[in-house]
């Protein structure tokens, strides 16, 4: 006589879930998938909006080097789904994928969706039961034995299974899911837990009302940025918001720049505004006599600075610095911007914190709650864009999976 499968609850229909939904059916067990929003996978298609980056081309060393504090947590994690084969699995979906001139790995349609259809369609084809707007609010009474609570739009509905993936994410975008609630529905049950912090953020800059109504919205483009805490320098560019900075280029030393402001209340941002012209050069530049020319007129014909570039050397430096040949042109290679604060943590791309890595044992199964397992943005770890989030996310939940395989076949 044969038996139903064993049926294991997932709750939280991001990448992470996702992928140990697959890993699971795939095994043979049922699979019941939760997510709080109508459909699945909402901030993941938010994500995708102006071109998917599912992953990074780099070696894999460096790779791995991206995840700082958690490399050596996330390292066995990503080595046993690294970016080849995640290309490679999404190849099995019909996505075929490229490498952009970044060395960032996208599919060639630069969409989410379809590949997210695709993904869908194959763990209901392998059995995976989805269940829409069912919001997890914890567990029935005090024992943990699986019976989940959900509140629904019919009411609240209870959920027995063997063991439970939470896959719940971290807490920005709260609109997409990802709003953080689980935190002190585990906390109340003694897992240990690390604040969640902006990450991949915005910064504050205390701008001027002329530079702010006149810059807002303005691309800072070929640039090198630093900060003290931080190696290497890094190239690329940014954007002034209302608020501060913004972009691609503050989010690769935002985690820096976000532990140096809780240590310090502040922070410096510095630009090299010309990187491919050396210091020397630049101050021979600025030197040469102006004659009847005004100075924004000398620094766009000698050295090529206007604009944005120009102004934002206006905003940091008094008059008195500006008509120094040799500030002006120390600034230019090394212009300090003054960060206040972070943006709030749901602007945030992702977020730092979350269950604390011995919270878990090596299958990733919280030591305080047997059975129940964690996996994704919701643990404590952070990583840069570029697809160093996606992949990791993906490879934590097919790890987690394996680790309920392991526990339920003990």
């Amino acid at each position: 006589m044969s038996h139903p499968p064993t049926r294991v609850a997932i709750v939280g229909g991001g990448p992470a879930g996702l992928a140990a939904a697959e890993v699971l059916a795939e095994a043979g067990m049922g699979v019941d998938l939760f997510d709080a929003m109508p459909s699945l996978g909402r901030k993941f298609l938010m994500a995708g909006r102006g071109g998917l980056n599912l992953t990074h081309s780099e070696l894999l060393d460096a790779f791995l080097a991206r995840y700082g504090a958690r490399q050596s947590q996330l390292e066995p994690l990503v080595r046993a789904f690294d970016p080849e084969a995640l290309a490679v699995w999404a190849r099995g979906l019909g996505i075929e994928t490229f490498v952009g001139t970044s060395g960032r790995v996208f599919p060639r349609e630069m969409k989410a969706a379809p590949l997210l259809r695709a993904w869908v369609h194959r763990l209901r084809e392998n059995g995976v039961v989805t269940h829409a707007r069912h919001r997890w609010v914890g567990w029935e009474g005090s024992d943990d034995g699986g019976r989940l609570r959900f509140a629904t739009p019919e009411g609240e509905k209870t959920h027995d299974a063997a063991a439970v993936v939470l896959a719940l994410g971290g807490g920005s975008w709260a609109r997409l899911g990802s709003d953080g609630a689980w935190i002190p529905l585990l906390a109340e049950r003694g897992v240990a837990i690390e604040a969640l912090k902006p990450s991949n953020c915005g910064f504050d800059v205390a701008w001027s009302q002329f530079f702010r109504d006149k810059f807002a919205g303005e691309p800072v483009k070929n640039v090198v940025a630093s900060c003290a805490t931080a190696s290497p320098r890094r190239r690329g560019e940014f954007v002034v918001s209302e608020h501060g900075v913004q972009g691609s280029l503050i989010y690769a030393l935002s985690a820096s720049l976000r532990d140096q402001l809780e240590r310090e209340g502040r922070a410096t941002l510095t630009l090299d505004l010309l990187p491919d012209r050396g210091a020397e050069r630049v101050l021979e530049d600025v030197s040469h006599p102006r004659g009847a020319r005004s100075l924004s007129s000398h620094l766009q014909s000698r050295v090529g600075i206007a604009g944005v570039k120009a102004a934002l050397l206006r905003e940091v430096l008094d008059k008195e610095a500006m008509l120094d040949t040799r500030r002006l042109a120390q600034a230019i290679k090394a212009l300090p911007l003054v960060l206040t604060a972070t943006r709030p943590i749901d602007e945030a791309i992702s977020t730092a914190g979350g269950v604390r890595f011995d919270a878990m044992d090596a299958n990733f199964m919280l030591k305080r709650l047997p059975g129940v397992f964690c996996a994704g943005e919701m643990l404590d770890w952070e990583a840069p864009t570029g697809g160093y989030l996606l992949t990791a996310c993906i490879a934590s939940g097919r790890a987690t999976a394996r680790g309920v395989l392991g526990w339920l076949r003990h």
